[in-house]
């Protein structure tokens, strides 16, 4: 009788164990093993000096240097495992150009290399560029501009200051208007520009993924940090 006694009470330790992982497991992993990610990189005036120079001009995408190196992505909140976390992905295989006339940017243009994009998370990653993007068939995304943008008011001293930037994003060869703030430096004879343009996924026919263990949030951004230099 002890003996069965003995095998019920480890039978119920196990059970109760398993119990425990179950309820408790969401809860440990949000709390102690599951983290944001950094912010999409902006713009930064660390080391930045007085522009050089006529911002006129034709500019074209550069890769960089830190902490203003060129990238671009997206950020989005999921539900993994039970925990609530921000997802960051970004590349820095990004290409583009402006032209600058009188001031204005009266044309200008970004393309990133979708497949390139890159989280901390493979299986991620995998879902990303294959079912949620068809990076085979949609293998870029552009952000162009469609109307004039007034940079006089940006400062000439290492300083930023912001404009609105009306344009058209392109995503999984679906394009739609948008209008994004962008914070804009012009440092020696570079100009750097950044923004996050909101975004509701099911607007480019991207699909969040809903598969059990990961819940993406219908909505999200589009990041960008672009370091520009006279071509």
């Amino acid at each position: 009788m002890a003996v069965m006694t003995k095998r019920w009470w480890i039978i119920g330790g196990i059970v109760a164990l398993v119990v425990v992982a179950v309820v408790a497991g969401p809860w440990v992993y949000g709390n102690w093993i599951a983290e944001d990610d950094a912010p999409a990189a902006s713009v930064s005036t660390e080391g930045a000096q007085a522009a050089e120079g006529d911002i006129d001009g034709q500019w074209s995408v550069v890769p960089g240097t830190a902490p203003n190196a060129t990238a671009a992505g997206y950020t989005v909140h999921e539900i993994l495992n039970g925990a609530s976390v921000t997802v960051v992905g970004s590349t820095g295989d990004v290409d583009g150009s402006a032209t600058v006339q009188d001031g204005k940017l009266t044309a200008g243009e970004v393309t990133v290399e979708v497949a390139t994009i890159k989280t901390d998370n493979g299986r991620r990653d995998g879902q990303f560029t294959g079912n949620v993007m068809n990076t085979a068939e949609f293998p870029t995304a552009t952000f162009t501009i469609d109307a004039p943008v007034d940079l006089t008011s940006v400062p000439t001293d290492g300083t930023t200051g912001t404009v609105a930037a009306t344009g058209t994003l392109t995503l999984k060869g679906t394009a739609r208007p948008v209008t994004v703030d962008v914070e804009v430096l012009r440092s020696g004879s570079d100009l750097i520009a950044s923004g996050a343009i909101p975004v509701t996924w099911t607007d480019y026919g991207v699909t969040p993924p809903s598969l059990g263990f990961v819940t993406v949030d219908p909505s999200g951004t589009v990041d960008f940090l672009v370091s520009l230099q006279k071509s």
